[in-house]
């Protein structure tokens, strides 16, 4: 059995939420609330777009003995074909959905600054409990489910705080962009509260005035969780932040100047978090001071000829990434050198997609844009490159010469579509099949 909250001082806080902020205790009563209203099933979809709400829906479905089940993404279709997937399940949340999904159980009103005991004893679930089942972005082929047990997410928690109280302290405050049910936004909004001396703001800022009005509403030191494409947004917008203790990024590559141009303007330093759906966290980089990345305690890494084996805390077993890694300082640090998937060979010569990505976004006067291998082959076996960008000053012969200037002929884009932006998710990445029906 495992704690479902740290409970060191019932009446510390746990949230903030319209400027009000939140006991440890009144969480534990809000979660015995709506507790008592679920229905008996294996699962639940948790739709909730309030963070305050996830956070109790998501200690209510543990309580009961109920999985969390976190769709790719909150669209109709996705949340169906996950909930098709899990007979027997049911979907909540505290909006009013039009459509809603078949059974949507609505969260009753979770009233903030009621009267709560001084005391709470916070409930204990079974370690081997399923809490949660995620699914991976979409962005190298169809979403894949994963499940994790209470243990797992305890295991996986525990390096984060580790890594982030070495920047921030012993207790802070989280302001985070990215939805709660992505499994980074669970390990950083979610774990990070019911786990550690961490109060986490309810909303989800997406224009840079909300965030800075969000961070604004919670107490220093504060660590702002983000992605890059937030993150460039929040740069190149000129908002001025309270000051930060710490800027996290996952998600997606950081380009080394975006992180330079973040610490110059905020004053803190960032910090990135190497990780996936199948392993949580389990490494983190500054990257303005060493490209490599430094591993949390007791993770292992075992480079493989088509990927890595990584052994973990948060692991009930081995796992094989898809990322090609060189191994420095006795194992505990590595340097990426891309993804099996992502490395190229045509013509007897090799390339990786993520580094003519980075080529096609240097080029002057491209805002955005992907480069990525097509299925199928032509008529000499060969799968060839697209490219989507955007670029409203250029048109696409104008990037395909700027592309020559440092990309070899063969790993030139044969079909390069200049739009007006790329489809990306809540968390900045692109799903394969959105990026083919735009190139289509």
């Amino acid at each position: 059995m495992l704690p479902l909250l740290a409970m060191a001082d019932p009446q510390r806080t746990l949230a903030w939420r319209d400027g009000v902020a939140v006991s440890a205790a009144q969480f534990l009563d809000h979660v015995e609330q709506v507790a008592a209203r679920l229905p008996d099933a294996p699962s639940a979809v948790n739709l909730c777009e309030d963070r305050y709400a996830f956070l109790v829906s998501f200690c209510a479905l543990a309580r009961r003995g109920q999985a969390n089940l976190l769709p790719p993404s909150r669209a109709p279709q996705a949340v169906d074909e996950v909930m098709a997937a899990h007979p027997g399940c049911y979907a909540l949340g505290e909006q009013a959905l039009q459509p809603a999904p078949l059974g949507y159980l609505p969260l009753p009103l979770l009233e903030t600054g009621a009267a709560t005991l001084a005391t709470a004893v916070a409930p204990a679930i079974p370690a081997a409990q399923t809490v949660t089942v995620g699914y991976t972005s979409g962005s190298t082929g169809t979403p894949r489910a994963n499940a994790k047990s209470w243990r797992n997410l305890h295991a996986s928690t525990a390096g984060n705080l580790a890594m982030l109280h070495a920047v921030a302290g012993p207790a802070f405050a989280v302001v985070a962009t990215v939805p709660p049910q992505h499994t980074y936004g669970i390990e950083m909004s979610v774990l990070l509260p019911l786990l550690g001396a961490v109060a986490v703001h309810a909303g989800r800022p997406f224009f840079p005035a909300d965030v800075a009005a969000a961070l604004a509403e919670v107490p220093a030191p504060r660590v702002l969780v983000t992605t890059p494409v937030h993150l460039r947004a929040l740069v190149e917008s000129g908002v001025e932040l309270p000051p930060l203790a710490a800027v996290l990024s996952a998600t997606a590559a950081m380009p080394p100047a975006l992180a330079r141009a973040a610490e110059q303007r905020f004053g803190a330093p960032l910090l990135e978090v190497f990780g996936s759906t199948e392993t949580c966290a389990f490494a983190s980089r500054r990257l303005t001071a060493d490209e490599d990345w430094t591993l949390y305690p007791d993770v292992h890494l075992h480079p493989q000829p088509d990927g890595t084996r990584i052994e973990a805390p948060q692991l009930d077993m081995p796992a094989t990434l898809a990322d090609i890694v060189t191994l420095h300082d006795e194992g505990r640090r590595f340097r990426l050198c891309g993804r099996h998937a992502d490395l190229l060979e045509i013509a007897g010569k090799r390339a990786s997609l993520g580094d003519l990505t980075r080529r096609l976004l240097a080029v002057p006067g491209v805002q955005d844009g992907v480069v990525f291998q097509l299925e199928d082959a032509d008529a000499i076996g060969v799968r060839r490159i697209a490219a989507l960008a955007v670029a409203p000053a250029l048109d696409e012969a104008a990037i395909l010469d700027a592309l020559r200037q440092s990309v070899d002929p063969v790993f030139l884009p044969r079909r390069l579509r200049r739009v007006e932006a790329l489809p990306r998710n809540e968390t900045g990445k692109l799903p394969r099949a959105e990026l083919l029906a735009l190139l289509g």
